[in-house]
């Protein structure tokens, strides 16, 4: 093996020169392979009186993912700054949010102590625009005390003409980093190189003060017996140059060496074990280890000097020898390759070796078999490339899966929709080994499909299966299964969600996030807790419990929060959680906080494209609007919510509540006409549901005919119409009342109002009162015979614009209260005697008497006045709904 010369000489006018561009904001060094970039770098890094803080990243080799370079780069950052111990491990995501990575990465850099150096090196392999792109955005967007150096092979194309104008662009290129002819004698010197004078100078003439040319021939010239005829007799290009001396450095190195060099030069990356199975013996990692520290073209790739690559111009050298002296060879250890990567969870590495074995029907199928995998890892566009890579003309049904899978992402709908049926018919004629697993990609697929087109309906029966386990022969078809499954119960469970088939919905989606839980896999979990709080609402609005609301609103925090352990606060997964936070804060007339979560949730929709969770942002935008009394605006966002409605198949409960509170809207802002020629045009199945009936009260109370408003909410209120959830009853009774009140029938207004703050308690309802205007109808209620004084007084400063007063969180009670103390609880508010509270639970006098004493113990209270009010602050007043 060639002797070490690894010591870097002293180039000190070139570091001085990198430390003149290192002032600057950003600086570029742009060459060829063999100009000595790395090196200079190193040595700029190494010194002793280094002022910065620095943040390298490698850049991997034919990288196309924005993603992984971005998360690379975060992960360096946190490094750099000493708070990756403390920061969650970033996660790969399908819905990769850029703009937000950029910031993340600019605030990790703001926050970094002292001046912090940003490295990015071998920047030509990032072949992804947008990555670039998004690069342009940070290097414009430093923070004062950070700096950036990249290196590259050839310009490209980072819009950088601010810093330029500005002069904070500093660029170092080749004629920059050739070495002079003093420099080429302190390299030889450095080496033990004896040379004389006039051959130094024919040296650095023939290499053009080439550092790879000068660096070859140092450690070819080592030992060599007649180094001055040894550089007399070569010249010509750097190309040939390199060739000339890569070979002859090559044919230095023992066999044993040589086979190593070969047979592991058609990897992009090795280490020690690799190594051993492509040379089947052992000791492969002492002699990589010795060839980098010999200097000898051989790089490590990571601090524990566990991965090594070789010099792009020494790799291209061995696969051309490789070629030429073992091509029977070349495919089976492409082979091995594949299967040591397949084994250690490298896939994107393993189809690569498995294509360029030849074997292009296995490539497919593992292709297939991982592109959900690949597709949560962040690698979308590598497995993009990976199906483009498949000779032109074959035709391999696997990849339509595949292929499918980008359609999507790319929002190609109809595409899609025709790769999936050609892969469907494919799965039909597959042994039932691979069947099952085909199947349930295909099926969630579909579902995702659907959902982006709103036509749930038609495919959720179909996709039933996907509720029961994948399973495999194997280990490998077990994780394989586990990934498939989670997929699938989070989309059949948002599925079943949207189309409010709720218990199902919940089942699933619970599940699905324990199982990615279990397997490693957070940004699954984070999509079903998202979808949950979404699923929760609902049923809780259906079949609420006690402060349902506060419930999900819990629910959907811990899944906010669980997001933004792994940066993806303004990811697409999070926004249903986002969305329903907004909405319930809404309901609740927390207009301000609705608001901010509103806008938040806008972002995060940015790159997703679906009309359902479009649709709830309308929604929600025109219950905030309507309960500010902005009608006009209320009235845009519920039309655009309506417009989105009509793309969703089966989805018509939904579709009603937004129709319902159009036409409400309509109404109120004096266009009955136009709200009566909107309701003539819905068919009888929607037109019977409860919020169009109420709507239909709306009108008629616009036009002025109370009577005919009471009779239109008679089916609400008696439980005979279908309605979405209890807020359609409680919406119903403030229109009744306010019926009442038109017609002068206080008394019956007063118990109309009543019902609807019961209705409202243990939620603390606001935004029904707001949005149908019943400020004048809640101030007519008697303050000392209203059952509901405190909510009563919250709901009136909300509508005449103050905030909803702050809930107070009181500790439970010492022992839960029995249902017959429960029972007698609820009459405490009213102006019942004892006596009359007996007769009307049918029940002794003394039982009441004994119910009291336990009740005043348990809530710790003395009198019936604190019990009413220990009893609102725990929520035991709420009285029981209907659907």
């Amino acid at each position: 093996m060639a002797p070490a010369t690894h010591r870097l000489i002293g180039r000190d006018d070139l570091l001085a020169a990198l430390d003149r561009a290192a002032a600057r904001k950003v600086t570029i060094i742009s060459a060829p392979a063999g100009s000595g970039k790395t090196s200079l770098l190193r040595a700029w890094a190494d010194r002793p009186d280094q002022r910065y803080r620095l943040t390298v990243l490698r850049v991997q080799r034919d990288q196309q993912d924005a993603q992984q370079f971005w998360l690379a780069l975060l992960d360096a950052v946190r490094h750099a700054s000493a708070t990756d111990g403390r920061a969650e491990p970033q996660a790969a995501t399908p819905d990769f949010n850029a703009p937000a990575m950029v910031d993340r990465v600019l605030s990790e850099l703001a926050d970094a102590p002292g001046d912090i150096m940003l490295v990015i090196d071998d920047l030509h392999e990032l072949t992804s625009p947008a990555a670039l792109s998004q690069l342009t955005q940070l290097l414009v967007s430093l923070p004062p005390h950070a700096h950036a150096i990249l290196t590259t092979r050839h310009d490209l194309r980072l819009r950088l003409h601010q810093l330029r104008l500005a002069g904070e662009l500093a660029e170092i290129r080749a004629a920059d980093l050739r070495f002079t002819e003093r420099e080429t004698r302190e390299l030889l010197d450095a080496s033990g190189i004896a040379l004389s004078a006039a051959g130094a100078a024919l040296l650095h003439q023939r290499t053009e003060g080439w550092a790879a040319g000068l660096r070859l021939a140092a450690l070819s010239l080592a030992g060599h017996p007649d180094p001055e005829r040894f550089v007399a007799e070569f010249s010509g290009s750097d190309r040939t140059v390199a060739e000339y001396l890569l070979a002859e450095m090559l044919d230095r190195q023992p066999p044993d060496v040589q086979d190593l060099l070969l047979r592991t030069s058609l990897l992009d990356r090795v280490n020690g074990e690799l190594a051993d199975l492509l040379t089947g013996r052992p000791g492969s990692e002492r002699i990589l280890l010795e060839l980098e520290d010999a200097n000898a073209f051989v790089e490590s790739l990571d601090p524990q000097r566990a991965w090594f690559r070789y010099h792009r111009l020494f790799g291209d050298m061995l696969r051309l020898q490789l070629r030429r002296t073992l091509p029977a060879e070349v495919p089976a250890l492409h082979r091995l390759a594949a299967g040591w990567f397949t084994s250690q969870g490298h896939e994107a590495e393993a189809i690569r070796h498995t294509q360029a074995a030849g074997d292009w029907p296995e490539a497919a199928q593992l292709l297939a078999d991982h592109s959900f995998s690949l597709t949560l890892d962040g690698q979308a566009q590598t497995m993009q490339a990976l199906a483009g890579a498949f000779p032109p003309g074959t035709d391999y049904p696997e990849l339509a899966l595949v292929r499918a899978m980008g359609d999507l992402a790319q929002g190609r709908l109809d595409e899609a929709a025709a790769h999936l049926a050609v892969a469907e018919t494919y799965a039909e004629t597959t042994p039932p080994s691979r069947r099952r697993h085909l199947q349930v990609a295909i099926a969630s697929l579909k579902l995702s499909l659907a959902r982006r087109r709103g036509h749930l309906a038609s495919v959720i029966e179909q996709a039933r299966f996907l509720a029961s386990p994948v399973t495999g022969p194997s280990d490998e078809d077990i994780a394989l299964g586990s990934d498939l499954r989670a997929v699938a119960l989070m989309n059949l469970g948002t599925a079943e969600a949207w189309s409010l088939g709720l218990p199902d919905a919940i089942g699933h989606l619970q599940e699905g996030a324990v199982l990615a839980r279990e397997i490693g896999r957070p940004y699954l979990e984070v999509g079903c807790l998202a979808q949950l709080g979404f699923a929760y609402i609902f049923d809780g609005a259906a079949m609420p419990e006690v402060d349902a609301f506060a419930a999900t609103q819990r629910r959907c925090r811990e899944a906010i929060a669980l997001a933004e352990r792994y940066g993806w606060g303004t990811e697409p997964v999070i926004a249903p959680a986002l969305m329903t936070l907004a909405g319930t804060m809404v309901w609740l007339g927390e207009f301000d906080e609705g608001e901010r979560w509103l806008r938040r949730t806008e972002r995060a929709l940015q790159t997703d494209t679906g009309p359902d969770i479009r649709l709830l942002l309308h929604q929600t935008a025109g219950m905030l609007h309507a309960g500010r009394g902005r009608r006009r605006e209320a009235l845009e966002e519920f039309g655009a919510a309506e417009d989105l409605a009509a793309q969703l198949e089966g989805s018509q409960a939904l579709a009603s509540q937004v129709t319902g509170w159009l036409l409400a809207t309509q109404a109120r802002l004096g266009r009955p006409g136009q709200a009566r020629a909107r309701l003539a045009a819905l068919d009888d199945e929607r037109a019977s549901s409860g919020e169009i009936r109420n709507a239909r009260a709306v009108i008629y109370l616009a036009e002025g005919d109370p009577a005919a408003a009471l009779v239109a909410v008679a089916d609400v209120l008696d439980g005979t119409a279908a309605v979405l959830g209890y807020v359609t009853v409680l919406e119903a009774h403030l229109l009744a009342g306010l019926a009442h009140r038109e017609l002068g029938d206080q008394r019956a207004a007063n118990q109309a109002a009543e019902r609807a703050l019961a209705l409202a308690e243990s939620d603390r309802l606001i935004l029904p009162f707001a949005m149908t205007g019943s400020a004048e109808l809640l101030e007519a209620l008697p303050r000392h015979q209203t059952a509901h004084a405190a909510q009563l007084a919250d709901i009136l400063n909300v509508l005449h614009g103050s905030s909803p007063a702050a809930r107070q969180q009181s500790p439970p009670p010492a022992e839960e209260l029995s249902p017959g103390e429960l029972r007698v609880l609820r009459y405490l508010p009213t102006n019942l005697t004892r006596p009359e509270i007996a007769g009307e639970l049918s029940v002794s006098l003394n039982t009441v008497s004994t119910h009291l004493r336990s009740i005043y113990a348990k809530l710790q209270v003395r009198d019936r006045s604190s019990a009413v009010q220990r009893a609102r602050e725990l929520r035991l007043l709420a009285a029981g709904r209907t659907r």
